[in-house]
């Protein structure tokens, strides 16, 4: 390998992989944080921050996620919708009743870094709120619950 040169992945020699995480008791932050570097693709050896480099992650069992603390009655998700009064605010145990699976979308979209290309990472996070999922042809590999 030549020192003087920099190593920079290309679109065409990545090669993402399907992973399925059983969310089943697991704490949300750090389940969180571990999908947010899986997408990211900073469990490998040729990262690059400017390019997408990470892996297809399926998030299986969303319901079933722990918040540490009295985090469910005090953890606020707020949205605004730009006019007057349109501040609505909900409860983490309200989310959970509504769509239990945006809880994790939210903690990993608000772990990755702000710009555009989050966007495309966001499109590789598949979650659901029971044990079914679509993607048994892509699926490369299982991770369950107390290994992740």
């Amino acid at each position: 390998m030549d020192m003087n040169r920099a190593f920079f992945l290309k679109k065409e020699a990545r090669k993402p992989e399907w992973i399925v995480i059983d969310a089943t008791g697991q704490v949300l932050g750090r389940l969180a944080t571990q999908i947010a570097n899986r997408l990211r693709g900073k469990d490998k050896a040729y990262f690059t921050p400017h390019t997408d480099s990470g892996d297809y992650v399926v998030i299986i069992n969303a319901d079933k996620i722990v918040l540490t603390g009295n985090k469910w009655e005090d953890k606020t998700y707020d949205r605004y919708s730009g006019w007057i009064g349109g501040l609505k605010t909900l409860t983490a145990r309200q989310l959970q009743e509504k769509r239990p699976d945006q809880i994790i979308e939210l903690a990993v979209k608000r772990m990755l870094p702000k710009n555009i290309l989050s966007r495309y990472i966001l499109r590789k996070l598949r979650v659901y709120a029971g044990p079914e999922h679509p993607h048994f042809a892509q699926i490369a590999k299982e991770i369950a619950s107390d290994a992740a």
